[in-house]
Parts: C-alpha cells; structure tokens; sequence
C-alpha cells in the first residue's frame, strides 16, 4: 500500500512538474527575449539564452514612449476599480445575504445571469452610455463601468451567508448601526475572500486591453496593455521593445501577488470548501 502510494504521489507530482513548466515558459521566453537584440531574436540560429545580453529594449521603452505616465495610468484606474469594486460587492452581497425585500431572487437571480453573457455582447451599449455621459477618451471611461462586478458580488454574498445571524442581532441589540455591523463584523470575517476577489479584480483590470483601446484616443491616456499596440505601430520589427514592454507590465502585478499571496490562497481554500 505505501508503494502504491508513493508512486502515486510521485506521478502526482512529476504532472504538477510538468503542468507548473508549460505556464511558466512562455514568462520565461519573454524575459529572455527582452535581453536579446531584435537582430538575434530574428536569427535562424536564435536560441533561448541571449548570447549577448543587452538592456536596449528597456532602453528604448523607457526613453522613446511616456511609459510611467501609461503605468501610472494604469495604477490609479485599477486601484480605483479594485477599491470600488472590493465595497460595492462587499455591501452587495451582506444586503443580499441578510436582508428580505421583495424580488430579491428575481434580482440575484438576474445578477448571475449577467455573468453569461459576454462582453462584446455589451459592448456596443456601454460604449454608447459612456459616449452619453460625454466621458470618451477620459480614464473615467475606464473605471464608471467596471465598478461592479456581478461575480464579486455572488462570491461575498455565499460567504456573508454562512455568518450566523445571532451575532449579528447580539449586535443590533447592543445598538450598532447596519453599516457598524457591516464594518467592524462582517468585513473582518470575509477579509481573506476579498484579498482574493481583489487581486482577480486589480488583475483583470491591469490587463484590460480590449474597451481601453476602443474608449482612449489620446496617447497620454493611454494604459499600459496599448503599450503593445504602441511598440507594434512604431516598431514593426523591434521584437525586443514589445517583449521589454510586456516584462514591465507583469512586474506590477507580481508585487501585488507576492504581498497578498497569504490571503489569495487562503480565499482560495475557503472558495473551495464553500
């Protein structure tokens, strides 16, 4: 039975091996290629260590573009979405967990729908609301319509849920308003689900490349994804600055993984006993 075991565990871990490789190599492909020349990178002879080493790509990302104004950009649009998103969902899904009003199924029920159907169904309306709100081409156009999320707000409410209800009436006994028990009590009890919607939300909004390139026209408005586009336009070869270029973006959202990755993987486990 141990061998049967151990050779289990072996297998088991040999396809974590294999499967955590696959993913990583294309990260690995793109740093590597950041140091190459283009001239290498377009050898027939290329292999997958620079030969020469050199920092011209990042030369040329950091000199020939506003690139920290398209990070900074990015920064202040996906901590705005996050921080938002991280409330709205929050309070969403206490109000939907806790409260009894009429059509609250109709409408939860309607809010998972929403989740099915796909972006560039709505894409077209969103557009033209934003276009309304006279917002085009303005990084509010960015963040008004990414301030709620449907399946942060379904995720705090199944969590908010199993909360006992007899803490939050001793609560409401001892005088604590709705948005006190909301803060000091339900908030705290669902931290590690909201460090990882939080941190799915900061990511999809770092990456968003699709409604940016259609809302933003303007070059110093632009987020650091259409840094790409960018380098693609102006540098039809220079495969060495749109690999440099994709290094910087990742940065960011590694530093931010690394400082919540305790929690992440913590909501994760509680996701998964859920």
């Amino acid at each position: 039975m141990r061998r049967r075991l151990s050779v289990g565990y072996a297998a088991m871990v040999a396809g974590l091996l294999i499967l955590g490789l696959m993913m990583v190599v294309p990260y690995l492909w793109m740093v590597l290629s950041s140091l190459k020349s283009n001239a290498e990178i377009l050898s027939a002879h290329s292999t997958i260590l620079p030969r020469h080493p050199t920092l011209a790509g990042f030369n040329m990302v950091l000199t020939q573009a506003p690139f920290f104004r398209w990070l900074w950009n990015s920064l202040i649009t996906s901590t705005i979405i996050t921080a938002v998103t991280l409330f709205t969902s929050a309070i969403s899904g206490y109000i939907f967990a806790k409260f009894e009003f009429r059509a609250k199924k109709v409408l939860f029920f309607t809010l998972l729908a929403s989740m099915m159907v796909p972006f560039a169904v709505v894409m077209i309306p969103t557009y033209l609301i934003v276009a309304r709100m006279g917002i085009v081409d303005h990084l509010s156009s960015i963040v008004v319509p990414s301030l709620i999320s449907a399946f942060g707000i379904f995720l705090c409410r199944q969590f908010i849920e199993s909360l006992p209800r007899d803490l939050l009436e001793a609560a409401r006994i001892d005088g604590a308003g709705e948005f006190r028990i909301f803060a000091a009590i339900v908030v705290p009890q669902i931290r590690p689900v909201m460090s990882a919607l939080g941190i799915f939300t900061f990511m999809a909004a770092w990456n968003n490349y699709l409604w940016p390139l259609i809302v933003l026209n303007d070059i110093d408005r632009m987020t650091v994804p259409l840094a790409l586009v960018f380098f693609n336009g102006r540098h039809l070869q220079n495969w060495n600055v749109v690999m440099s270029a994709g290094v910087l973006i990742m940065v960011p959202v590694l530093v931010v993984f690394f400082i919540f990755q305790k929690q992440f993987v913590k909501g994760l486990t509680l996701t998964g006993l859920k």
